[in-house]
């Protein structure tokens, strides 16, 4: 079983049920008050470092029967995380990147129309293909450049806005630039640089995973001090049902799946894998729940990420072997 395109599809499926889902959550009728996406993103962590250490345990099992004990796992654990420190402290990077990615967003859609702001994140496929060779030392061909340019395009054009937003902001352009621009360069390097930890070591990719979700828990309650007043009011689980209780698995399950797409495929196909995604969660928008209309720019743009994906997966060209000398041998006179 190939696990690097099994890791693509579940990550396809998965996206595209989290966005549609996270959708519904949202527009839902409710009497009372909505859920905090701050909490939610906790939780969700809670969950990704429950099934990360449940996932190592296995597959420290099978490994040696002995880890069957769980007093002996908790000893190794324990060891893994603290016996060396550098090594747990290295997900500090990426935890904090991400984090400030998801500041700096805000920043921008605060000073962007969502029409600049669509086109211009897109530069995070760029960005993750540059750190990509800087990094990993990967080598991409021309037509792996094109295809990325082509998706980068049709992306932008998927999430093109069919129409003009009554939304006036009276924010700096510049600024708003300057935060998104920052923002594809901290994805992508934090998406890049957590994939040469995941495999530039042998360390298991689920203990990488679950000291990543430390990390990302400790800071997401940093988002929840920011809702402290609204958690003072009506509690951590305010507005929880059991749709919310839905899109916390599939988001601590997404954070699982990226982590074998990682290990088994790499980041640029992680960039594909969701672009196709976002595709069909658009027409599933669109077709059963009616709050989206295609435009001729989705259109396009979802005929590109198709050329893009399959122009990207075409195997380069072999050098052609130097054909043989099939002259006869030289004799020398004497």
């Amino acid at each position: 079983m190939d696990f690097k395109y099994v890791s693509l599809v579940v990550l396809v499926m998965q996206t595209t049920t989290l966005v549609l889902i996270m959708r519904y959550s949202r527009a839902v009728a409710m009497t009372g008050p909505r859920y905090l996406a701050s909490t939610a993103v906790v939780m969700a962590e809670v969950l990704k470092l429950v099934a990360s250490v449940l996932l190592y345990w296995l597959e420290m099992y099978r490994a040696s029967p002995v880890f069957r004990c769980p007093k002996k796992f908790l000893g190794q654990l324990w060891e893994d995380l603290f016996g060396e420190p550098k090594e747990t402290l290295k997900l500090v990077v990426p935890a904090l990147l991400f984090t400030v990615q998801n500041n700096l967003l805000y920043v921008a859609l605060s000073n962007l129309d969502a029409a600049t702001y669509q086109v211009t994140y897109q530069l995070k496929i760029m960005t993750t293909a540059i750190f990509s060779v800087l990094l990993l030392g990967r080598s991409l061909s021309g037509r792996k450049w094109l295809s990325l340019v082509i998706l980068m395009a049709g992306v932008a054009l998927v999430q093109f806005p069919s129409s003009t937003s009554s939304l006036h902001l009276n924010g700096r352009p510049i600024l708003g630039v300057v935060a998104v621009l920052l923002a594809c360069c901290s994805s992508g390097f934090a998406g890049v640089y957590f994939e040469k930890i995941v495999k530039g070591t042998t360390t298991s990719v689920w203990l990488r995973n679950f000291q990543l979700a430390v990390f990302s828990m400790l800071l997401g309650l940093g988002g929840v001090a920011v809702d402290l007043t609204a958690v003072q009011k009506d509690g951590f689980f305010q507005g929880y049902t059991h749709i919310v209780g839905v899109v916390v698995c599939l988001q601590a399950l997404g954070g699982l799946v990226v982590a074998a797409v990682i290990k088994y495929a790499d980041n640029i196909l992680k960039g594909f894998a969701t672009s196709v995604s976002l595709v069909f969660s658009s027409v599933i928008s669109a077709v059963f729940l009616a709050d989206l209309q295609l435009s001729m720019f989705f259109v396009i743009g979802a005929s590109l990420v198709v050329l893009a994906t399959m122009l990207y997966s075409q195997p380069d060209a072999k050098p052609q072997p130097e054909p043989e000398d099939s002259s006869p041998p030289k004799t020398e006179h004497v």
